[in-house]
């Protein structure tokens, strides 16, 4: 995007955020991106080299597919990933920018992100107004799964960290459900074992609640770096709730990704640039 198109899409959106009434967040993985959680690259190389010298793993998504041969080394590499995208880990300009930006309104947060980096700007946030759809790598629940609860996993995945030899982690660190022994599993929405608790059926009823309360009116629908993965979560439902409602306005922010369908362009801003210099940016503007 030129810079003086760029300039312009900023300041659209600023008079947005402060002319709405309320504003819906839809948080994808191109926001952690931009705040430097990156999954490839140098920081791959650096935090999992090992891995990728004697597995091959070239990034750690894949890494998180990968069929380790046994458990002492898949929870190696899960305890690994956990703390350094959980845990151990710097929350960037671009996560504390948003949250500033929508504090003092009415908002609401939906995010596929399971880095938990809203809660752990250092900015105000209403963890009531969160809904974390696909899971927190923060949670771990049974792999059958036998019942319907997660469990905190910080301390365990402290000492795999520490106590791992060899790309291994003791035998005895290798997670277990307490219900029926079975190894555990991450909280992450792969397929339909997926648990989801009692805290996400809440955040889910009032993720509901809020929609069903701005059904109308002045609503802000602000995406930030949504792929196409999983499009059905927030994309979709954002395109479809502009087109219902003629004085919402759908901004998406997005490094090479911010498409706007033809009949929604009266009513949409798109910003194609990196996330944390446009919501600086923005901020600047409402300064």
């Amino acid at each position: 995007m030129p810079t003086s198109a760029f300039s312009a899409s900023c300041t659209r959106l600023a008079d947005a955020l402060s002319s709405c009434d309320a504003v819906l967040v839809g948080a994808g993985a191109g926001l952690s991106t931009s705040s430097g959680l990156t999954y490839d690259g140098q920081r791959f190389q650096r935090l999992f080299g090992d891995f990728a010298a004697r597995y091959g793993i070239r990034d750690m998504y894949e890494g998180g597919f990968y069929p380790f041969p046994t458990p002492e080394e898949r929870w190696a590499w899960w305890s690994r990933h956990i703390w350094y995208n959980r845990y151990e880990r710097e929350v960037g300009p671009a996560y504390e920018a948003v949250v500033r930006l929508i504090s003092n309104r009415d908002y609401f947060v939906l995010t596929t992100n399971v880095d938990h980096c809203f809660q752990d700007t250092g900015v105000d946030i209403d963890k009531d107004r969160l809904f974390y759809t696909q899971g927190d790598y923060g949670l771990w629940q049974c792999s059958l799964p036998c019942h319907e609860r997660t469990y905190d996993n910080r301390e365990t995945v402290r000492r795999m960290v520490l106590d791992q030899r060899d790309l291994r982690v003791p035998t005895e660190l290798v997670p277990r459900c307490p219900v029926c022994g079975r190894e555990m599993a991450m909280n992450l929405r792969a397929d339909d074992s997926f648990v989801e608790d009692e805290g996400w059926h809440a955040a889910a009823r009032r993720h509901s609640a809020w929609l069903d309360a701005h059904a109308s009116g002045r609503v802000l629908y602000l995406e930030l770096g949504v792929g196409a993965n999983t499009p059905g979560i927030i994309k979709y439902p954002f395109w479809r709730r502009v087109a219902q409602n003629p004085q919402a306005v759908y901004a998406v922010v997005n490094k090479g990704e911010a498409y706007v369908p033809p009949e929604l362009r009266e009513h949409s801003i798109a910003l194609d640039g990196d996330i944390a210099e446009a919501l600086v940016t923005v901020e600047k503007e409402l300064a």
